[in-house]
């Protein structure tokens, strides 16, 4: 490690004068976007690695960090040995973009017209959208908690989605949520 930095534009100013093989770059960085740092660094370098971490890893989150230049997209609760191979890919490839859930996010946008829900999944997502917690949907669809919870699981894994703010986001966007 030859440097940190807590925010964005003090990766920036750091990267200009230590010129580091790879960067690893937060999504959210206090200042600002880890995007739009990213971007600017790529323009900068087109040989560094840039590996983007974080605890927002949603498909919307890798296909923004594909767009803006990334070499890797790593989620934070991936284990160490993960971020160490993403940071050795940046290192010797960083113009190929590498995530471990690129091909499901890939195959979850070019399915027409968006994900297929089925009917519980459609209901579990309307009841996502009016606020319910999990403890509320069960109550509703009159299952147990875990079965709550399973259904919402996948209707997260069909959405792409980490939680429940980019599963919403992402129905919104796909036209899922009715009258909305």
């Amino acid at each position: 490690m030859v440097g940190l930095a807590a925010t964005a534009s003090d990766a920036l100013r750091q990267f200009t004068v230590l010129e580091p093989q790879v960067v690893i770059m937060d999504l959210r960085p206090p200042d600002g976007s880890g995007l739009e740092a990213t971007r600017t660094i790529r323009k900068i370098s087109s040989t560094v690695g840039i590996v983007v971490l974080t605890m927002y890893a949603g498909d919307d989150q890798l296909f923004g960090a594909l767009e803006a230049g990334a070499s890797a997209f790593v989620p934070k609760t991936a284990p160490g040995d993960e971020v160490v191979a993403a940071a050795r890919h940046a290192a010797s490839a960083p113009s190929a973009f590498t995530a471990a859930d690129l091909a499901e996010a890939m195959k979850r946008r070019l399915t027409p017209g968006g994900p297929q829900l089925s009917p519980r999944e459609r209901q579990v997502l309307e009841l996502l959208a009016e606020g319910m917690s999990v403890a509320g949907i069960a109550r509703q669809l009159f299952v147990g908690e875990p079965t709550a919870k399973t259904h919402i699981s996948k209707l997260y894994e069909k959405l792409g989605a980490a939680n429940r703010a980019q599963a919403l986001m992402t129905a919104l966007r796909l036209g899922l949520l009715k009258g909305r």
